[in-house]
């Protein structure tokens, strides 16, 4: 069986959220030589927008360039996958803080159909990958509508 962690309690009560990120960044420490960040490595901010043609997946990789980015479609799952390089640089003196993220990245999205690759596009802007997918025929909402009536009479 594991051992339980102690769980302090807060000196003030209504920082209880502040306590539970202190001591998870504290259990992460322990476990892992660093915070929750620092596991988990870089990963892109998504926003997926249905639209009456299908869907449109935007992924924010600010510098990452177009060649280290894949986009990936298999069934109903989209996979956009990359890498962001640490920049190399000798000068060291004056930097006090860095909280960059690099490191390789996956997201795996489970979609609502399976789309037809051939009809998938992406395009990359200043940082901004845009991953178009149409609906396919089979897809197409279909408006069932139930009729609302009196409830039955208990007999």
């Amino acid at each position: 069986m594991s051992a339980r962690l102690p769980m302090p309690r807060p000196e003030n009560p209504s920082d209880l959220f502040g306590t539970l990120q202190r001591e998870v960044n504290r259990v992460f420490d322990q476990m892992f030589g660093g915070s929750p960040a620092s596991v988990t490595g870089f990963a892109p901010k998504i926003e997926v927008k249905e639209t009456a043609e299908g869907l449109t997946v935007t992924a924010e990789l600010p510098g990452i360039e177009e060649k280290d980015v894949e986009v990936s479609l298999d069934g109903d799952m989209l996979t956009l996958s990359g890498e962001k390089r640490a920049e190399k640089t000798e000068d060291k003196e004056g930097l006090h803080l860095a909280e960059r993220s690099y490191g390789s990245f996956r997201r795996s999205l489970a979609l609502p159909w399976s789309p037809n690759p051939a009809d998938a596009t992406a395009a990359f802007d200043k940082g901004v990958l845009t991953v178009t997918l149409k609906r396919p025929p089979e897809a197409e909402a279909k408006a069932n509508r139930i009729p609302i009536g009196k409830p039955a009479a208990a007999g």
